[in-house]
């Protein structure tokens, strides 16, 4: 385990400890937890560009000319 010393301004570190006080967790927790979130979503949007680079529309027309033209079951219609 790492330790940071982070510098936020008084209004946001009053946040936090609200926050986290309401969350039943620690501030560092919080803080962790968010910090995770944040590097997960940047991850997700870079891996989605990384899919959508490798795509092809005749690709895609070539897997949906795989699928039968049927009528929606009825709780799939809008």
């Amino acid at each position: 385990m790492s330790t940071i010393s982070l510098r936020i301004p008084e209004s946001l570190h009053q946040h936090l400890r609200e926050l986290a006080k309401k969350e039943g967790t620690s501030i560092n927790q919080l803080i962790t937890t968010a910090v995770a979130e944040k590097i997960s979503a940047l991850s997700t949007e870079d891996y989605l560009a990384n899919r959508a680079d490798r795509a092809s529309r005749a690709r895609f027309e070539e897997a949906l000319s795989h699928v039968a033209d049927a009528e929606p079951e009825p709780h799939d219609k809008l």
